[in-house]
């Protein structure tokens, strides 16, 4: 990304009105209306035209797969996933993946709920171990990838994107869909990024991600 880019990038991210939600309030509930995830899409704004083309992409794949929300839907389905930075927005928290056997950010299966902030909120926690994290909406970032887990068929996953912000002093914990997991600082991003082999969509949440997190903080 060039300069101007990025300072374009924080100028256009930094103007928009962004909303903390803990996992216990009301917006957080799960709702199984596909309509939700889709009202979520269409409202997706950005200046990137790339990623517009990948909100087009999602609605029209919502259009024409009535149970996206689901894995029963083999085409593809929808996920939620979450960039965590730390209270002071010095690191992030990204996992090495058991199965894909990759780094990469916290984040699952929708498994029926059409609230993909509260989706992505849910996964973190889980895979991570920290309690208390609080959400950023509206979704900071889109992603359209095709997986091959072990034992299953290639499929897509349509992955809605949100920055998961951490308590102060949050050590993080495993669970068993990852090997380890890791602080990885702001500062060296871009040479970690390299040297953990991390996908150009990663890279892309992460800068996002902590533009959105410190104009919160």
């Amino acid at each position: 990304m060039s300069l101007r880019d990025a300072m374009n990038l924080n100028a256009s991210l930094q103007s928009r009105q962004w909303v903390l939600h803990a996992a216990h309030d009301v917006a957080m509930q799960p709702t199984s209306d596909l309509r939700d995830a889709r009202r979520l899409l269409t409202a997706f704004m950005s200046d990137d035209p790339q990623q517009l083309r990948v909100r087009n992409e999602m609605v029209t794949f919502l259009d024409a797969h009535p149970d996206a929300l689901h894995r029963s839907s083999v085409d593809g389905h929808l996920t939620g996933s979450a960039v965590v930075v730390d209270a002071h927005v010095e690191n992030v928290l990204l996992l090495f993946h058991r199965k894909l056997k990759r780094w990469l950010q916290p984040g699952g299966h929708a498994d029926g709920d059409s609230n993909l902030a509260g989706v992505a909120q849910r996964e973190a926690s889980e895979e991570t171990g920290i309690e208390d994290l609080r959400v950023v909406q509206p979704a900071i970032d889109l992603d359209i990838h095709e997986v091959s887990p072990p034992g299953e068929d290639r499929h897509l996953h349509l992955d809605v994107r949100f920055v998961v912000i951490a308590p102060l002093g949050a050590v993080g914990r495993r669970n068993h869909e990852s090997d380890a997991l890791r602080w990885m600082s702001v500062a060296d991003l871009e040479k970690d990024a390299r040297l953990l082999a991390l996908d150009v969509g990663t890279v892309r949440l992460i800068e996002r991600g902590v533009i959105v997190a410190r104009s919160l903080v």
